[in-house]
């Protein structure tokens, strides 16, 4: 169990984070339902034509649809854009590559010099 929580503690603490809220959800809206019930002379049914089950499920989806769109907005917009220095675009990458190369250069160029001294060096002696 403890190897378990180790390698997939993020994905169990997500769950049980989403779990707790859905019901803490579930309960509120319970709540708010039979209240709206009790104001109109209604008594508050799960099931039914006007039970609270439908309203449960409208609210669930909406949240679901909403927070599904703003996620593949986000891939799809980071995909195809740019937002420089963002880790999410592509020009970081390119960036990157590019002082890795300076890099690379500079460090070409500092091991030519030092050879070019020990041959100095050598040459002298």
């Amino acid at each position: 169990m403890k190897a378990f929580l180790r390698d997939y503690g993020l994905g169990v603490a997500l769950a049980v984070l989403f779990l707790v809220s859905w019901l803490i959800q579930s309960l509120a809206g319970w709540v708010e339902f039979t209240a709206e019930q009790a104001s109109h002379g209604e008594t508050a049914q799960l099931f039914g034509s006007s039970g609270y089950l439908w309203r449960w499920l409208e609210a669930t989806f909406e949240n679901w649809q909403s927070e599904f769109l703003q996620l593949f907005t986000m891939v799809v917009l980071t995909a195809f854009l740019i937002h420089r220095g963002s880790s999410e675009s592509k020009d970081s990458d390119d960036e990157m590559m590019l002082q890795l190369s300076a890099i690379r250069d500079q460090l070409d160029l500092l091991q030519k010099e030092r050879g070019e001294r020990r041959e100095r060096k050598g040459a002298k002696a």
